[in-house]
């Protein structure tokens, strides 16, 4: 089964769990997820299926949007309602105006230190091992940018908000140092995505909804977004046999011309992506990805 499939991840479960539902579901093996949601989180988690694998490093780059809530008055170890408690805890009683004020340093290109328990890697190991292995974890600050961060209500000692960060930025860590900054600590207390590069909860499918479709592959490629609709920024192009034939086999291949785009999807007919192509001089592509 090839396709990218973009599922609603349920709370309390990690990535890895859904892409092993997956594979039951779709009896395809070859399946990867497009950017880690941790357990507590929910919300849009778009998988690669079989041959579209492939496709993979086109999209690390995409920036993620959330909404979710953050709890002041405790930081935890993990940064979310998931770790251990850390530190004394209070009670602060902050008006939603302190809070935004608080907030609002948050916001462009800024360095951030990623959480100890992440997949953050130091010399080849997950810095979340470590951490759970009670060594010591050295983690550098990392080059993120915040699109927007907007504290939108305030219940208690619980705070509501909604954000768009670049691909690598860590939630949880804004939230920690927001509790550091406002003298109370503070952790991610729910997260939901809602968005991931182009794709969103509209096009995000539950579990439980593919579950009956268990070996209906037709389906379950029905319920995968449409190829041409992926990596928007690439013109999508229809070759003939004999340019089909010369980029299947890795030959440069004259495509038509829609556009001095540097990169194009080339189909054979309307559904069927036969790969990634580059430009090379004028019409002359040369395949950099091919799907078989």
């Amino acid at each position: 089964m090839n396709g990218l499939l973009v599922v609603d991840k349920p709370g309390g479960v990690t990535s890895h769990d859904v892409v092993n539902r997956l594979r039951k579901i779709t009896s395809e093996r070859s399946i990867g997820h497009l950017g880690t949601l941790d357990p507590m989180a929910t919300g849009v988690l778009p998988l690669l299926m079989g041959k579209f694998t492939r496709l993979a490093q086109y999209f690390s780059s995409a920036e993620k949007s959330y909404t979710g809530t953050i709890l002041f008055g405790f930081a935890t170890d993990t940064y979310d309602a998931d770790g251990d408690v850390v530190g004394e805890q209070t009670h602060p009683s902050f008006s939603l105006e302190q809070i935004r004020t608080a907030a609002s340093r948050f916001h462009g290109d800024m360095e951030q230190m990623p959480p100890p328990f992440s997949a953050k890697k130091i010399a080849g190991t997950p810095a979340y091992k470590l951490a759970r292995a009670g060594k010591p974890v050295e983690l550098k600050p990392a080059k993120i940018s915040i699109r927007s961060f907007a504290i939108t209500a305030l219940d208690g000692d619980e705070a509501s908000f909604a954000m768009s960060i670049s691909a690598g930025g860590y939630v949880r860590s804004v939230a920690h140092e927001l509790g550091q900054d406002l003298g109370c600590g503070a952790h991610l207390s729910s997260l939901r995505r809602t968005q991931a590069g182009v794709f969103t909860l509209v096009n995000a499918h539950l579990l439980e909804e593919l579950e009956p479709l268990a070996g209906d592959v037709a389906a379950l490629e029905m319920l995968c977004l449409h190829p041409r609709s992926l990596l928007p920024e690439m013109p999508s192009v229809t070759a003939d046999v004999f340019s089909l034939g010369r980029l299947r086999n890795g030959a440069q291949a004259n495509l038509p011309e829609f556009s001095q785009a540097p990169m194009v999807k080339v189909f054979a007919g309307q559904r069927e992506l036969v790969g990634i192509a580059k430009r090379v001089a004028g019409t002359l592509f040369q395949p950099v990805v091919v799907m078989g």
